[in-house]
C-alpha cells in the first residue's frame, strides 16, 4: 500500500485520539518498516491492519468501525490533495463511476506500482447504483467509509446497503440509492 494511506491514518489517529496513541500503536506492533512511513513509499497492508488492531485494543472501538471512520477521513484528505478528481463529477454517482476510468488512471501516473482495487458498476434503476468492490486486500470497510465520505462531501442523501461477497472483506457489493 502507498505510504500516503499510512501517513493519513496516523494523522487521523493523532487528530482524533492523541500523539501518544500513535506512539503506542507503533511501539506495540511488529512493523517491518519500524513505523516510519513516507507518502511515496510502499508498505505491506498487514502493517496497517496491525496498527488498526492496536488502536482497537486500546480504544475499545471495533476494528471495522475504525476502518470505516478512516475511509471517511481519507476521502476528505483525497479531496484536499486532489480536488481535480472531482471537477468533472457533479454528483456522487458521477464521481464513483469515474474511479476506475479516471481516478485510478491518474493514480497510476503518480504511483506506477500502486495496487488498486477494482470496481464494477450497474445502474438497474434511476437513482440506484450498484458498486462491486474487489481487492486482494481485506478493506471492504475502508471502501464503505470512502463511500460515506463521498456522499457527505457532495451533501447527497444516499441510502447504502452492503452485501459481503467474501468472508475476508476482499469483495463487497454496495447498493446506493438516492433519497430525497
Amino acid at each position: 500500500m502507498k505510504g500516503m494511506v499510512f501517513t493519513t491514518f496516523l494523522e487521523m489517529v493523532e487528530e482524533k485520539f492523541s500523539v501518544r496513541m500513535v506512539d503506542y500503536m507503533i511501539e506495540t506492533s511488529d512493523l517491518p518498516s519500524g513505523g516510519s512511513y513516507t507518502t511515496v513509499g510502499t508498505y505491506g497492508h498487514g502493517e496497517l491492519i496491525q496498527l488498526v488492531v492496536r488502536l482497537s485494543e486500546k480504544s475499545g472501538i471495533p476494528v471495522s468501525d475504525l476502518v470505516r471512520t478512516f475511509g471517511e477521513y481519507l476521502f476528505g484528505q483525497l479531496v484536499e490533495m486532489h480536488p481535480e478528481f472531482l471537477k468533472t463529477a457533479p454528483t456522487v454517482f458521477d464521481m464513483l463511476k469515474s474511479v476506475d476510468k479516471y481516478i485510478h488512471v491518474e493514480v497510476r501516473k503518480l504511483y506506477a506500482d500502486a495496487e488498486l482495487p477494482g470496481f464494477e458498476y450497474e445502474m438497474p434503476l434511476p437513482g440506484t447504483l450498484i458498486l462491486t468492490y474487489r481487492s486482494s486486500r481485506p478493506f471492504a470497510d475502508l471502501a464503505e467509509g470512502l463511500l460515506i465520505g463521498c456522499a457527505r462531501h457532495y451533501g447527497e442523501n444516499i441510502r447504502m446497503e452492503r452485501e459481503d461477497l467474501t468472508d475476508g472483506g476482499t469483495a463487497a457489493k454496495f447498493t446506493l440509492t438516492k433519497e430525497d
